[in-house]
């Protein structure tokens, strides 16, 4: 593997796309983002290529996401804006999900965020016993995005509602069971699946290996019946009176994470049930560029990951505090002249 951030070869039949930063688990930077789009876009009228296959370089992970301390910077002018990274980004999830060929995604180790993005829309999703699958960004003040919430809203009852305000990490079998992976290959059958793809398909028995049983699937109850509705301070209460450890676990997960971005998450989760996957990354945009203007963002990447100190000053504090008002604002229409991406569907 050479130094470049994202390694790009033809294999035989196979487009073969590696992310390549593992020291920050593949983080996404703009560079990346242009360069998987342009082969994808290049491959998708090339007859000697008859499917793609993106993976990571390294041991830890597909994609840990975006790079956040790439998004602080430009939260303060020292690097590209967010809006446009996102504007780019977002147009690479599109493509992925409206690609005319079959794409092969290893969604090995952590997968998580933007590394959802580059995986969850393709059209076979390979887990491994090292799989831990989600969408954090609540941690940070900050609402799901890159279509993540296309597939959580889509969920078996309200898992997906859990795992988008939650942050939750799925293993392989939860991924699965969820409809964020497909496939359950072991790690040490990677190389020869990936020799498979070389001669130009995706064998029929790729999901000839049984997954784990889901550990979500016994938690189905006490989820479904608590994060219904669309009141998070109802949804919290009804968390802390539950006897299951897991959903008093998941109270005090919620207790610490930004009022704004829960009731903004959980709002963005009802609406994208309705919506297709180009109708949930424009809804993604707006939504993140109002982040951009509240204070949560920069508190929370500040405490969860430049400080550590991972005690983030939340404004407003209190679940009250943020109204109806307050989180109907985050999904108005975009000044006129703001970039916006240039979805597949549409082209």
């Amino acid at each position: 593997m050479n130094d470049e951030p994202v390694v790009i070869r033809q294999e035989n039949h196979l487009g073969h796309i590696t992310l390549n930063r593992p020291a920050q688990i593949n983080a996404l930077t703009i560079e990346m983002v242009h360069r998987v789009q342009e082969a994808l876009v290049r491959w998708a009228d090339d007859p000697d290529i008859e499917l793609v296959l993106i993976d990571g370089a390294g041991e830890r992970g597909l994609c840990a996401g975006g790079d956040i301390r790439l998004l602080y910077q430009g939260l303060t002018g020292e690097a590209i804006a967010p809006t446009a990274f996102w504007a780019d980004e977002y147009a690479m999830n599109s493509t992925l999900g409206h690609y005319p060929k079959p794409v092969v995604a290893y969604m090995a180790g952590i997968t998580l965020g933007g590394g959802v993005g580059i995986s969850g829309h393709c059209s076979v999703r390979i887990v491994t016993e090292t799989s831990k699958v989600g969408m954090p960004e609540t941690a940070i003040g900050l609402c799901p995005d890159v279509g993540g919430l296309h597939l959580l809203s889509r969920a078996p009852g309200e898992l997906g509602t859990h795992a988008a305000l939650t942050g939750a990490r799925f293993t392989a079998p939860d991924a699965i069971y969820a409809g964020l992976a497909d496939h359950f290959v072991p790690s040490s059958q990677l190389d020869a699946l990936t020799e498979q793809l070389r001669q130009g398909s995706v064998p029929p028995d790729v999901g000839r290996h049984p997954a784990p049983e889901p550990e979500l699937a016994v938690d189905q109850g006490w989820i479904d019946e608590c994060y219904a509705g669309s009141d998070v301070e109802v949804i919290v209460q009804r968390l802390a009176e539950r006897s299951e450890p897991g959903a008093r676990a998941a109270a005090g997960v919620l207790a610490s994470m930004s009022p704004t971005a829960l009731k903004v998450t959980l709002e963005a989760t009802r609406r994208a049930a309705e919506l297709t996957l180009d109708e949930v990354l424009d809804q993604d945009l707006r939504v993140g560029s109002r982040f951009l203007e509240h204070p949560d963002l920069a508190e929370g990447i500040r405490a969860m990951i430049i400080d550590k100190d991972r005690r983030p000053r939340w404004n407003p504090a209190r679940l009250s505090e943020v109204s109806v008002a307050d989180v109907a604002s985050f999904f108005e229409p975009l000044p006129p002249g703001t970039r916006t991406p240039d979805f597949a569907g549409n082209r």
